[in-house]
């Protein structure tokens, strides 16, 4: 391991993780977390899409958009409510690129059908951000 680069403390790792690798997954069971196996993993599709269009939905209990979301030749378009017209304006989506669970069934929401799950990293205090890749993929590739 002679070309490891690593943060260290005072770049951004708190104390307490500077100190300690999860070695197992005793860790994950001390702040609730689940553990899955890979096949359980396998079966959740995560894709690649772009935003081609943002709608206001106010019929929604959140204040919501409905996006409708380019996932490529395979999986085509579809429509995702998400609850971030709070955080996010209408021009800073469109052309985004996003990532989203593919294979929910479609769940109602008001009185439109949500065909995909957006994800997003959720903070403390409520606020999201939704994911991305850091570069250019191809529409519909999958997460792993």
């Amino acid at each position: 391991m002679g070309n490891r680069v690593e943060l260290g403390r005072g770049q951004g790792v708190p104390g307490h993780m500077a100190e300690r690798l999860f070695e197992d997954c005793s860790a994950f069971a001390e702040v609730g977390a689940t553990v899955i196996d890979w096949d359980e993993f396998e079966r959740v599709e995560m894709r690649v899409g772009r935003i081609l269009a943002v709608d206001d939905f106010s019929e929604a209990r959140k204040p919501s958009y409905l996006l409708t979301i380019d996932f490529g030749l395979d999986l085509g378009v579809r429509r995702s409510s998400v609850a971030i017209r709070d955080l996010y304006r209408k021009e800073e989506l469109v052309g985004r690129l996003v990532v989203a669970v593919t294979n929910f069934p479609p769940k109602q929401i008001a009185n439109h059908m949500s065909q995909a799950l957006v994800l997003a990293a959720v903070n403390r205090d409520g606020t999201m951000r939704l994911l991305q890749p850091d570069a250019e993929v191809e529409l519909g590739a999958r997460i792993r």
